[in-house]
């Protein structure tokens, strides 16, 4: 006898028959994120100068546009390897996990870049191209720890990612220092030119800033993610998992090896950012010190505030690359380094808060006009009411000779 396919049917968007005006709750939430972000900053900006503070409130939002194509060009710098721990974390998001390793990651996946790129100068033309890739399985197999912990022995994977990132900085302290270490500087030995990351055209149209071919790497992914979770079987299979690994399991699907599939697709991006930035050619160095990569967190941030889409991602890992280019100019009103970062922190983990407001617009929207389909769409008609369910069949009683 053939199983039903009940899962499909439970993971299908329901009826769409009600309400002829669709809002998108997700961008609707991630945009209120920001704006309460925007206010916090603001907020602390009038206690810090408050003659300054709106001049350099508009700082932030309106020097990177009026900047040139060089500024432009810095916020896609930025935006790089955000884009990528983002994918990474968002893409464990939507099959159900929580990778809190992306800082472990991106630091082995930099460091795996930088011993390629120091001692691989005779590979020529694909120097840069075999550092990235190593970057990327370097990432991988750091996930596949907590991924097989997690599908083998029921480990839940925050807490052993979060081991992961501790243990994965310690060691790449420690194999610098055995392996690339300058020791005059306190961080590793620069790159081969050969490793650098080409530019693929964007020196062109962003002349004078750090992008490179990176980004484009970084839009490609986002590409493939969004292919590989909305238009094939494989990344139905894993958000099926991640939505009820029972079910998934009694439908067919393999939930031990999907979970480790995607908590090593997600390790692998994490790393690819790690490569992408220890090789893009702007001197940037691996710098020995007991410190997390802020880049895993911050993926954390941006996945939140694109609600784990790959093109919300995309976008989110932008805006937060947007802001913290808009930062530098607020020293042109007098504010210390201390309190812009400060407001752009404030900013960046205020907009983590789309989640909270998805379910409060999830809640409001139920109670007047229905339900959310699992694309985050509201279907609203303010002039019809939501179908009201039919009432249970009333009991009735039975005479003792069997008539009612």
């Amino acid at each position: 006898m053939r199983k039903p396919n009940f899962l499909k049917e439970a993971l299908k968007p329901k009826d769409r028959a009600f309400g002829t005006l669709i809002l998108n709750v997700n961008l609707l939430s991630a945009l209120m994120a920001i704006v309460v972000g925007m206010l916090f900053g603001l907020v602390i900006m009038l206690f810090s100068n408050p003659t300054q503070a709106l001049g350099g409130f508009g700082a932030i939002f309106i020097s990177p546009i009026t900047g040139g194509p060089r500024i432009i060009g810095q916020v896609f710098y930025f935006a790089t390897p955000l884009i990528l721990t983002g994918l990474g974390v968002g893409f464990a998001f939507k099959t159900g996990l929580f990778n809190i390793g992306a800082s472990g990651q991106f630091m082995l996946g930099g460091y795996a870049a930088i011993v390629v790129g120091v001692y691989g100068g005779s590979l020529g033309g694909i120097h840069w191209a075999v550092g990235l890739l190593a970057a990327t399985v370097a990432g991988a197999l750091w996930a596949f720890i907590p991924g097989l912990l997690k599908a083998y022995a029921n480990v839940h994977e925050v807490i052993s990612s979060i081991m992961m990132n501790y243990i994965g900085m310690y060691l790449v302290n420690y194999l610098v220092r055995k392996t690339c270490y300058n020791s005059l500087k306190n961080e590793s030995i620069p790159v081969e030119s050969s490793a650098d990351i080409p530019n693929m055209g964007l020196n062109y149209l962003f002349p004078g800033s750090f992008v490179n071919g990176g980004f484009l790497i970084a839009l490609a992914a986002v590409a493939v993610i969004y292919i590989i979770l909305q238009k094939t079987t494989f990344g139905y299979e894993l958000k099926a998992v991640g939505y009820n690994k029972d079910a998934a399991k009694y439908a067919g699907i393999n939930e031990k090896k999907s979970i480790i599939y995607s908590m090593m697709i997600s390790g692998a991006l994490c790393g690819l950012a790690g490569g992408l930035i220890y090789l893009a050619g702007t001197g940037k160095q691996y710098t020995v010190v007991d410190v997390l990569a802020n880049e895993g967190f911050n993926g954390i941030v941006v996945a939140l505030l694109g609600l784990s889409h790959p093109i919300g991602v995309g976008l989110a890992a932008i805006f937060i690359g947007y802001i913290t280019v808009g930062g530098f100019n607020m020293q042109l009103y007098d504010f210390v380094p201390e309190i812009i970062n400060i407001i752009t922190a404030t900013i960046i983990y205020s907009a983590a808060c789309a989640l909270l407001f998805k379910g409060l617009f999830n809640r409001f929207t139920k109670k007047k006009v229905g339900a959310t389909d699992l694309d985050g769409k509201l279907i609203i008609d303010p002039g019809v009411s939501p179908p009201v369910p039919p009432s249970p069949p009333q009991k009735t009683k039975k005479n003792k000779g069997g008539e009612r």
